[in-house]
């Protein structure tokens, strides 16, 4: 995937965030987040734990109402769209979740075919043709199929997670961290399918990790996500280059910095 700093003049975003707010109750996690996403391009937002990446999707999804801002998906403000309208708006983003979140009394291609058996235009038949179609692009063989949740591995629970997420030809796709809980191989093994995955759909890839490897490998570009905000943004050369002291301290992994970890002392 390589996407050029001259087409984001040209091309209309296909994701736009635009001041977006998010607070409870007092803690405000979204401070006017601003945030473009081109057609076809992988961006990656990096981040501390609890600095806002998940409630940004979910936000996004529709999973959480923001307090003020607007979302814009290829020009539509959706925030503010009744529920119904959101959900068709929404409904050609797939998504692969943190720790998969299969269906445990599912099978794995009942899971795959989740969304097709669902909108109930699809027979089962032909539904688990596409599931076996789409476990087949994620590296897994048809004897899986019938397994269910319980008897996968860790690795291949992500993969059934990430052909579920690919299942209806979704032309937007977002990953939460989508390595959490693998080995380092298992993690490259899943970086390279999520980068050939996004580019045969010719999707637009939007992915949160604090996973630097898996984010030089998949985005075309990075931001960075702190106090709520949209801090730096830029490609993986550029990363690397820059003089950004909170950036600088997030990649190196470095707890002298000015990012501030408040440490609660163990009262027990």
């Amino acid at each position: 995937m390589v996407f050029f700093k001259t087409q984001e003049e040209t091309l209309l975003p296909k994701i736009r965030l635009s001041h977006l707010q998010k607070a409870f109750g007092h803690k405000k996690v979204l401070a006017g987040v601003d945030l473009d996403v081109y057609p076809g391009e992988s961006l990656v937002i990096i981040g501390g734990s609890g600095t806002g990446k998940s409630v940004t999707l979910k936000c996004i999804l529709g999973l959480l109402t923001p307090d003020s801002g607007k979302i814009e998906i290829d020009g539509q403000d959706i925030a503010t769209l009744p529920r119904k309208e959101r959900e068709k708006a929404t409904a050609h983003i797939g998504m692969l979740f943190q720790n998969a979140a299969l269906f445990d009394s599912l099978s794995v291609w009942e899971n795959v075919a989740f969304a097709l058996l669902q909108n109930k235009k699809t027979s089962r038949t032909e539904a688990k043709k596409l599931a076996l179609q789409k476990l087949a692009q994620v590296g897994l063989k048809k004897d899986v199929a019938d397994l269910y949740p319980a008897d996968l591995s860790g690795g291949m629970k992500k993969r059934v997670g990430l052909a579920r997420a690919i299942a209806t030809n979704p032309d937007i796709i977002f990953f939460d961290e989508p390595t959490t809980g693998l080995d380092p191989i298992m993690s490259d093994v899943i970086n390279d399918l999520i980068v050939s995955t996004v580019k045969n759909l010719g999707a637009t890839a939007l992915t949160i990790t604090h996973d630097m490897k898996s984010a030089r490998k998949i985005a075309d570009r990075i931001a960075m996500l702190h106090e709520g905000k949209i801090i730096w943004m830029g490609t993986v050369k550029e990363l690397d280059k820059t003089k950004n002291p909170y950036v600088k301290q997030f990649i190196a992994g470095s707890a002298e910095g000015p990012i501030k970890m408040e440490i609660k002392a163990d009262k027990a």
